[in-house]
């Protein structure tokens, strides 16, 4: 059966090693070489240390691709995940100014991106009328409205004690902290998809909501509860985004949630919802996290790389539609 995106979803899985190859995810994991290769090509700095020594500020925003790509599997969205950031990020910084124990900022900053979540879950589902982009852009204007508040003129915080956010910004061997959590939070996000009732629940709703309702799946609990999870992931990731920055800013945060996006869709989960894989959206995370890396070491223009991502996302957007139609023409052939 072939659906909007012009994919063809088989009656029976089919895990050949030769389909497994050809699968999306076998194709980003080869892009995923090919472009590290590039990179050592054009960047006689690009080695496994140094890309491990920049990759802490990247890798913050891979936090928010778990549960963008749930928002999306539901057919949802959120864009104020930025804004979320930003706020949890200042509140980091003025309770650990304030001078209390590191646990309490840890606390702090995360019921403060859990509670950002659960703003956008309440209305989203008390409102069920309401499309998720526009209440999530109202949302991402009031978030980042406070911290700007809160900041003041200045508009910017520095941590007087950094001690707290240097431990967590520590590594083991090479490998700093930040990369390990967001192993594990991969592993657990990538389990609970395929292996429980839940993930199975956000494909029905994704696929079809009503049908999902009138089978017994409580549809709206899991919506609250998916944009609650991103809030607080927003939250940790505000929290390792410190530890990199040793402040914040009104900007902190600021293009995270078309990041995030862009890692999902790019991915192979489709925006309308019920499709795609996590695994490719983590694959498809640390492509470009390693591609702005590598273009980064040569002082190449930000704006360029913006270009250069852009496009692979439009190419990822294409390639399944046009091959979907080409199947089709040549069914009817």
């Amino acid at each position: 059966m072939a659906g909007k995106s012009g994919r063809t979803i088989d009656a029976t899985v089919n895990t050949t090693w030769k389909n497994r190859i050809f699968s999306w995810e076998g194709m980003l994991l080869l892009l995923f070489f090919v472009i590290n290769i590039f990179c050592r090509c054009i960047s006689p700095n690009y080695t496994i240390i140094n890309v491990l020594r920049e990759m802490p500020k990247y890798l913050c925003e891979i936090f928010l691709l778990f549960p963008m790509a749930y928002i999306l599997i539901l057919g949802d969205i959120d864009i104020s995940v930025g804004s979320t950031v930003c706020l949890s990020a200042t509140m980091a910084c003025i309770t650990c100014n304030a001078g209390l124990p590191f646990p309490v900022v840890i606390l702090v900053t995360l019921l403060t991106g859990m509670v950002c979540g659960m703003i956008n879950g309440l209305i989203l589902t008390k409102f069920t009328e309401l499309p998720a982009m526009i209440v999530t852009l109202g949302t991402q204007i009031v978030f980042r409205g406070i911290a700007e508040i809160v900041l003041g003129s200045g508009g910017s915080v520095s941590l007087s004690n950094t001690d707290g956010f240097r431990a967590i910004a520590g590594k083991i061997g090479p490998f700093p902290y930040v990369f390990f959590i967001v192993i594990i939070a991969a592993v657990i996000f990538t389990l609970i998809s395929t292996k429980t009732t839940f993930g199975r629940s956000l494909y029905a709703i994704g696929s079809n909501s009503k049908a999902a309702y009138y089978a017994g799946i409580k549809v709206q609990k899991i919506r609250f509860i998916v944009f609650t999870i991103t809030g607080t992931m927003a939250g940790l990731a505000a929290l390792f985004l410190t530890s990199a920055l040793y402040g914040a800013n009104t900007t902190t945060g600021s293009g995270f949630e078309m990041d995030a996006i862009a890692m999902a869709v790019f991915g192979g989960i489709a925006t309308i919802g019920g499709k795609g894989k996590l695994l490719g959206g983590i694959i498809s995370a640390f492509i470009i996290v390693c591609l702005r890396i590598g273009l980064g070491q040569i002082n190449m223009n930000p704006q360029v790389i913006l270009i250069i991502l852009g496009t692979l996302l439009v190419c990822a957007v294409l390639i399944p539609n046009i091959s979907g139609k080409l199947n089709i023409r040549k069914k009817k052939a």
